[in-house]
């Protein structure tokens, strides 16, 4: 069984459905870890009480990004995960911590990228006027909300979306493929071949898009 760590910053609720997944027996993975760089984030003491070992390293207290991501490296490594998970960690993380989990680390960033990296997808996406909006999980590298698509899943823009009522469609969204995502990785069905991303054994549900009537 794979070990995996997770980083919050918050409530981590992507955390929270990769424990309840692996509650139901439906990811098959060892959650050794949860680490926040911010000692009131609310999902340490939801990964408390479900038995996970918590940890917290507090960015403020670095002179630098470096620093911070060396000392948060040498602590994630303490547990031997196999694979990092990004679950709210609001860190833009160094190249060299990046290069480290290289193949092993995953994000999930509420936009179909590549369309809207960065912040405040939803309001974007109304902006823009786009039809379909959605979440990506993507294996992280050193250039932000970039790297190989691992899954994606979309929903409709309704005529009468404002920015939470689109963030709320995209949230349970983002609570569905993570788990997928990292269950894929558990059960070594992930290749990366040439820059992307193929998944073996893949339901054809999974790479549906789902367009507005």
């Amino acid at each position: 069984m794979k070990n995996i760590v997770i980083l919050i910053s918050g409530r981590g609720s992507n955390m929270e459905a990769l424990i309840a997944a692996r509650d139901k027996g439906e990811l098959p993975v060892n959650i050794a870890a949860v680490i926040s760089n911010k000692a009131d984030a609310k999902g340490l003491d939801t990964a408390a009480r479900a038995g996970i070992a918590t940890r917290v390293l507090e960015h403020k207290a670095f002179a630098s990004r470096e620093a911070f991501d060396t000392a948060l490296q040498a602590l994630i490594d303490e547990f031997a995960p196999d694979l990092v998970v990004l679950a709210g960690f609001m860190r833009i993380l160094t190249p060299d911590f990046v290069r480290h989990y290289e193949g092993r680390m995953f994000n999930i960033h509420p936009s179909l990228l590549p369309a809207f990296p960065g912040l405040h997808t939803h309001q974007r996406a109304l902006a823009e006027g786009v039809r379909i909006h959605g979440c990506t999980v993507h294996f992280v590298t050193a250039e932000l909300d970039h790297g190989p698509v691992v899954i994606q899943a979309a929903v409709p823009v309704l005529a009468d979306d404002d920015e939470d009522r689109l963030a709320a469609r995209v949230l349970q969204e983002e609570h569905r493929i993570y788990p997928q995502a990292v269950r894929w990785f558990a059960e070594d069905r992930l290749h990366l071949v040439d820059g992307r991303v193929q998944v073996s054994g893949a339901a054809a549900d999974f790479t549906r898009l789902i367009s507005p009537t």
